[in-house]
């Protein structure tokens, strides 16, 4: 008998240009690779395109906009939620009785309205929404921004508890699958993040530069990346490249008075992996002081790349630290960095890695803890 399944995404998941989105496209080909047929819904972002992938792999497809703050702002619920509140996607699912995978919890505000005749219904939480926010808060500059992200966190905090108790959520770490059996929801599972690679490609021997990517408009990202240039690469003369998605007037500026520096914005898939293969190191400070989520950035670097150098918050968690270089300072970065740029790196380093990965991040593995529940 064919199974169906409603996927509700909190943005189009592909093309794949940040984590979350990686991790909700190489999910949707995992349903399909196991005969899945699915019906997908997505918010549109203006500045995105659907692409031919999504139509090979879905059977249908929705597309809707988000609210605008005027028609949804709620003193209950935090705008991420109640902007995805749309009675045209709740009649769209209510047409039948198939299982929906809510993708995070922006998602989730349509839940009450789609919970009937025992209908199975998963929440993905890409991470704790009430730390996220807080951290975003923490880490921006921006008084507006700050003020927003502060809202949300509050409104997360506030919002949660309402979620009913039953349905599965499926958390992408240990430290958050705990937070959520805190408040005491039922049926609380650790689903590893889906990362788009499978097999780790590291190329041995020495690369010619170093790199930092990520998605370059997340504060979090924004201070990485200015901390590298001001405390790290200011002590080391080694070529430099800071690459990925919408880079501030800070990034551009402090990259441009670097003159062993290259600012790469907003590259292509193809450009980015051709980035971390040839950097001899990729470097991945993270800042947080409360760690939730998962980090696809280290993920692509670990499967992809050759040394990788990061800080304690980075692997926090993951199993992963034996993969990496980790220094606590400025001073241990740089070091660790000069020593080894002139270090091959070699086939053991990728034999590790294969045995730290290849059991946790299997998707063909962890999309049967979905399909287990949802059928």
């Amino acid at each position: 008998m064919n199974k169906h399944l409603h996927i509700v995404c909190l943005d189009v998941p592909c093309p794949s240009d940040y984590g979350c989105a990686i991790d909700m496209m190489s999910r949707i080909r995992a349903f399909r690779k196991k005969g899945i047929k699915i019906h997908l819904h997505y918010f549109e972002d203006s500045n995105k395109c659907r692409t031919r992938e999504l139509n090979e792999l879905c059977e249908t497809f929705e597309v809707y906009e988000r609210k605008a703050p005027s028609e949804c702002l709620s003193i209950n619920t935090p705008f991420c939620v109640s902007s995805r509140c749309n009675e045209t996607l709740i009649n769209n699912i209510n047409k039948d009785n198939y299982p929906v995978l809510l993708e995070g919890l922006h998602t989730t505000g349509i839940i009450n309205a789609i919970s009937k005749n025992n209908r199975k219904i998963c929440i993905r939480m890409h991470n704790v929404g009430p730390i996220y926010y807080k951290e975003l808060a923490r880490q921006t500059s921006n008084p507006a921004k700050k003020t927003y992200f502060l809202a949300e966190s509050l409104l997360s905090q506030k919002y949660l508890p309402t979620l009913p108790r039953h349905h599965m959520i499926a958390c992408v770490s240990e430290g958050d699958k705990k937070y959520f059996e805190s408040l005491e929801f039922q049926n609380v599972h650790y689903v590893p993040a889906f990362p788009a690679w499978q097999t780790v490609d590291s190329k041995t021997g020495v690369g010619n530069l170093c790199l930092f990517h990520g998605n370059l408009s997340v504060p979090e990202n924004e201070k990485a990346a200015l901390w590298l240039l001001c405390n790290v690469f200011n002590k080391i003369r080694i070529p430099f490249v800071i690459a990925g998605k919408n880079p501030s007037k800070s990034i551009q500026k402090a990259a441009d008075l670097c003159q062993h520096t290259c600012l790469v914005s907003n590259p292509c898939d193809k450009e980015m992996d051709d980035l971390i293969e040839k950097a001899h190191i990729n470097i991945l400070p993270c800042f947080s002081k409360n760690i939730t989520g998962a980090s696809l950035k280290l993920l692509h670097a670990l499967y992809k790349g050759r040394h990788c150098v990061t800080t304690p918050a980075m692997v926090e968690g993951t199993g992963l630290e034996a993969a990496c270089h980790i220094g606590t300072s400025a001073n241990a970065i740089a070091a660790i960095i000069s020593q080894l740029y002139y270090r091959p790196f070699e086939e053991e380093e990728i034999e590790l890695r294969e045995k730290l990965l290849y059991d946790t991040y299997n998707n063909d593995v962890n999309v049967e803890k979905f399909i287990s529940y949802l059928w």
